[in-house]
């Protein structure tokens, strides 16, 4: 069933890089949500390899928030962590409420953000939350550490910048990309759980007293290779009063950006419709939830 030559239990990061020296061909496992997934159905680079766990590396655990006001979510942070965390809640709700729609109660207790982005699916729900806050993720080596944003990290369907050798160890946010915005998750499925986003939408919106968009920030799951920004829409909102007219055109204007394709979910059609039709039902339901 599963063709597993070893395993290794890392107790801190520099225990986890001396035993990706020592197994270079080695996969990390945290929760195994989608480890052992692929494990067990042996696609390539999942069969006659070790494991590393490394669950038990406090570095990469915690959700922290600094003097800078910069937040801090360890990449060993399970959804459901994240989902009833009071600093996530108070200044992160659109994260809270992408990752509460994550698989069933097993697989949020289990599975790891760091984990959902590292496996760089398409319709991850954790991750159009973490580019709307433009998030950046910071990866650890044996001598380096770098930091990228989120948005230049996935490099198409299922591959990430990392090199070998390197984990990603956390991810955080400025206090500039969370203060003062309003945001909402769309998740459309054929199922209202476990299952996988036909498309999904995650939208932030920063509004001056008088109604003036500020700024906004749009990202689409499903949508392309990987979860990708809409910077037409984006950039025509910017001094806009909020009307319904201006939530049609934001909405309209999504489709220069995306690039949709059809498989066994839905058609390229049907998911063109979305587009145009998600983002403006998420603004309107973050409008109205910070009223």
């Amino acid at each position: 069933m599963f063709d597993i030559t070893g395993y290794y239990e890392a107790q801190d990061l520099a225990n986890l890089f001396e035993l990706l020296a020592k197994e270079p061909t080695a996969r990390i496992i945290a929760g195994g949500t989608d480890v052992l997934v692929k494990t067990r159905a042996r696609l390539k680079g999942f069969v006659d390899t070790p494991l590393i766990g490394i669950s038990r590396i406090t570095a990469m655990k915690g959700i922290t928030s600094d003097d800078t006001g910069t937040i801090s979510i360890g990449a060993l942070s399970t959804f459901d962590e994240i989902e009833h965390n009071l600093i996530i809640q108070q200044n992160m709700p659109l994260l809270s409420q992408a990752v509460s729609l994550v698989g069933g109660p097993q697989t949020r207790r289990m599975g790891t953000l760091g984990g959902n982005v590292c496996n760089a699916g398409p319709a991850a729900d954790g991750a159009p939350a973490l580019f709307t806050y433009n998030a950046i993720c910071e990866i650890h080596s044996a001598t380096t550490i770098r930091n990228i944003p989120i948005t230049e990290f996935y490099q198409g369907v299922g591959k990430v910048r990392l090199r070998p050798g390197e984990v990603l160890v956390k991810f955080k946010i400025a206090q500039a990309d969370y203060q003062d915005y309003r945001g909402y998750y769309i998740k459309f499925a054929q199922r209202a759980a476990l299952d996988i986003a036909n498309l999904s939408c995650a939208a932030l919106i920063k509004l001056d007293s008088t109604k003036q968009i500020q700024a906004l920030r749009i990202c689409f799951g499903a949508a392309a290779a990987t979860p990708i920004r809409m910077p037409a829409a984006e950039t025509y909102a910017v001094g806009k009063i909020v009307t319904n007219e201006t939530l049609q055109a934001i909405g309209k204007l999504c489709l220069r950006d995306t690039q949709t394709i059809a498989d066994w979910r839905a058609s390229k059609e049907y998911r063109d419709h979305l587009v145009t039709v998600l983002p403006v039902r998420a603004l309107a339901l973050a409008l109205k939830d910070g009223e």
